[in-house]
């Protein structure tokens, strides 16, 4: 039995689905699509392309029918002044309210950032939310033991970017690491997987809109994720699966406050 379906009723025989197929599995033959080889179905990257393209909902996987994907509806569109705006008023997030983000909506976002780009659709991002304060605090206080490790060995990296002075302004309670974010959300990939880092880096980045777009705040955490690279208690601390580790993690909460405009950058920087 064929993995692809399609309803003859409402085909068309454009020819999109074959067209826009990543694999080139697909084909037209007699006048309807088919199967371009005996092993497409293991070609298939499932990545859902000739069902979402069909205009007329004719086109179905076997496990992922027209009925189950949600219609693109166009007056949710938003404008090029819009995607620009928004773009530009993402900011970096650190300060934050006291206040708890619903695991719903976490949910939420998380499901948005899980449509970015991974390579061959292999879906490959993990996710690990720490979701109380007080987990995150530990995090913290990790990252702090670690940094002290490094001012003790000198190493070029605490002086590079004034480690005494972080842990001296974490010890005070002034937290310059996690910024008392409520949340952390981290990004993990099986270890053997060489695309398992971009994938999460570029799932993090939409994480970060989607953050965005639902008035909440993130900001990436740079130095808990050197400190995972490196020091083995916070890793096993992270409690991650066997053979996975992080690549990258974002704090997440309410930001205390709103930004009215839009600051200035550098001159774009191309070469044509």
């Amino acid at each position: 039995m064929s993995f692809i379906k399609i309803n003859k009723k409402k085909c068309i025989k454009c020819g999109a689905c074959v067209e826009v197929c990543p694999r080139s599995i697909l084909r037209m033959g007699k006048g309807w699509v088919s199967q371009a080889a005996e092993k497409a179905e293991l070609l298939c990257m499932k990545c859902g392309h000739c069902v979402s393209v069909c205009p007329q909902g004719a086109f179905s996987l076997q496990k992922m029918p027209a009925s189950k994907c949600v219609p693109v509806k166009e007056t949710l569109n938003i404008t090029p002044k819009e995607i620009v705006q928004f773009l530009k008023t993402r900011r970096s997030i650190r300060i934050y309210k006291g206040k708890k983000v619903p695991r719903s909506l976490i949910e939420k976002i998380i499901g948005a950032a899980c449509y970015a780009p991974t390579g061959m659709n292999r879906e490959n991002v993990k996710w690990k939310v720490v979701y109380d304060k007080s987990e995150v605090v530990k995090l913290k206080n990790l990252t702090v033991e670690w940094m002290k490790s490094l001012v003790k060995k000198r190493d070029r990296m605490a002086q590079m970017y004034s480690f005494p002075a972080m842990v001296a302004a974490c010890e005070r309670g002034n937290d310059v690491i996690l910024r008392d974010a409520p949340h952390v959300i981290i990004a993990y990939g099986h270890k053997s997987d060489p695309i398992a880092g971009i994938s999460s880096i570029i799932a993090l980045s939409n994480l970060e809109l989607a953050i965005h777009g639902h008035q909440l705040g993130g900001c990436w955490a740079g130095f808990l994720d050197r400190a995972i690279m490196s020091y083995p208690k916070l890793q096993k601390a992270l409690k991650l699966p066997k053979d996975h580790q992080s690549y990258g993690s974002m704090m997440v909460g309410y930001p205390k406050y709103n930004y009215k405009r839009i600051p200035q950058r550098k001159p774009i920087d191309i070469i044509w």
